[in-house]
């Protein structure tokens, strides 16, 4: 019977001041714990906060570049527009003011390269 309260002396020894999950809170003041994980927890969010930080600025500068490139593309396409009306407009003098002698042969002249074309590619 005294080995076995030996035993258990020796074992309380041994884990004097362990528990299940570390240290007791008698060494420490469970004050200076608190700070410490919340300590940790801050530093966590600050990495996040710093990660998101950078995140925001690469995508704003991603959207500024689409946007630039969003204008250039519409003033291309503004100026097409007006490259184009002005074609069709002297398409329309044309039609208009030239007699039925120049129709004809303005529509003869795409007959014959589209048949050209069509053999040459055949």
């Amino acid at each position: 019977m005294n080995s076995r309260r030996d035993h258990r002396s020796n074992r309380t020894a041994l884990f004097d001041g362990i528990e299940e999950g570390g240290i007791r809170a008698s060494a420490y003041s469970s004050h200076e714990i608190h700070e410490h994980d919340n300590d940790l927890a801050i530093e966590g969010l600050q990495d996040r906060v710093n990660i998101l930080k950078r995140l925001t600025g690469d995508i704003h500068e991603e959207v500024e570049g689409h946007n630039r490139m969003l204008d250039h593309m519409g003033n291309d396409m503004d100026s097409s527009r007006g490259i184009l009306s002005g074609t069709m407009d002297r398409f329309k003098m044309v039609f208009e003011t030239k007699s039925n002698r120049r129709m004809a042969t303005l529509v003869a002249s795409f007959v014959a390269l589209f048949l050209l074309i069509y053999y040459l590619t055949k």
